[in-house]
């Protein structure tokens, strides 16, 4: 059974900075673009960051370049959110997807994903 599990959200200051962890078990991750996406509260769900399954290509939202940075570890079959200078505006629940065989930015624009994690909530406050 596919199954994507997140960690490491939790409350930091502003300016503070987190490492999330998506963990994938049940099928074969290098063929899989993943990506992070977020949903605040009465917000639409954004993507936030992705990268390609093939050559390592990234996508990442205006919101988050120079702060963020997504990596994979093939070898763990996981993949990482460095999150850097945080803001209030980046609380959220954050999510891991994964999609066959796609690129980072054509899953940066997609709604639906072959496979979700159940979110880790991230929140940015003094």
């Amino acid at each position: 059974q596919a199954q994507l599990v997140e960690s490491g959200g939790g409350l930091v200051q502003p300016g503070g900075s987190l490492r999330l962890s998506c963990a994938a078990s049940g099928f074969t991750p290098q063929y899989y673009a993943i990506g992070w996406f977020r949903q605040a509260p009465g917000k639409e769900r954004e993507a936030v960051a992705c990268m390609s399954s093939s050559d390592g290509s990234t996508y990442y939202a205006d919101s988050v370049k120079g702060r963020f940075t997504i990596a994979r570890d093939n070898a763990k079959n996981t993949v990482y959110l460095q999150m850097n200078s945080l803001k209030p505006e980046d609380t959220a629940v954050y999510y891991c997807a994964a999609d066959l065989l796609t690129t980072a930015q054509a899953m940066g624009l997609m709604t639906a994903h072959d496979y979700w994690g159940q979110g880790t909530q991230v929140t940015v406050s003094s």
